[in-house]
């Protein structure tokens, strides 16, 4: 087997890993919520018309300022949404699983030993607003 084909079994064990599964599962939820749909919809439309506001030749601040608290209204409830809740912890498991999993072979590119190379513990707080850099 080559090391494309061992890619490619990789990415099936990914697949049939627990945390996939439950982030593909937070996924269809989410997509057969049509109220929370609607809602995302609402927001990205809100999100247009902010940049455009904010874009014209005239900007005015009083219709930028609604739109800016109405956008930031609707995204607060829709973080609030248990279906989205469920989605946003189901999508972090899945993308550390996956660094993890880059951060191996990364190791290995680079002459670590792959039966012992260690993922190095991170002090990552999940807000990539206070981050310096991915780990």
């Amino acid at each position: 087997m080559d090391i494309m084909e061992m890619t490619r079994e990789l990415g099936k064990a990914l697949q049939q890993d627990d945390r996939f599964i439950a982030y593909m599962l937070a996924k269809q939820a989410n997509d057969e919520d049509q109220e929370l749909q609607e809602e995302i919809d609402r927001f990205e439309k809100l999100r247009i018309e902010l940049g455009t506001a904010m874009s014209s030749e005239e900007p005015d601040s009083d219709k930028i300022k609604d739109l800016d608290t109405e956008m930031k209204s609707l995204y607060q409830k829709i973080m609030k949404n248990p279906k989205m809740l469920v989605f946003a912890g189901a999508q972090q498991a899945l993308e550390k699983l996956v660094s993890n999993m880059q951060q191996i072979i990364s190791m290995c590119a680079n002459g670590e030993d792959p039966d012992t190379c260690q993922i190095p513990e991170t002090s990552c707080t999940g807000s990539c607003a206070t981050c310096g850099g991915c780990h």
